[in-house]
């Protein structure tokens, strides 16, 4: 072994020095919120996957046709509105008090 080699295999840091700085760079909570995000994205891919079936929406005086999928989101953008206009008229009549 040359003397060059004994040098770089002396600056190389040891395993113990690997383990210290892999265990440091791991990062478990990111690591979840990955495993998350991707879970969850692929339960929306199938949401919307399984409610193409064409189905009948009926209002007061007209009637059409549409993937199901749009009925269920347009509900929840809906509701999802209607819940905060409503949560923040109730705030308003409180705060009057």
């Amino acid at each position: 072994m040359s003397e060059d080699e004994r040098e770089e295999e002396e600056q190389r840091p040891g395993l113990a020095a690997r383990l210290d700085e892999s265990r440091q760079t791991f990062q478990p909570a990111l690591w979840s919120r990955l495993i998350g995000v991707a879970a969850i994205s692929l339960y929306a891919i199938l949401f919307v996957v399984l409610n193409t079936r064409r189905v009948k929406v009926s209002f007061v005086f007209v009637s059409t046709r549409v993937s199901l999928i749009w009925v269920i989101l347009l509900s929840l953008a809906v509701g999802t509105v209607l819940g905060v206009l409503l949560s923040q008229l109730h705030r308003r009549r409180h705060r009057r008090r």
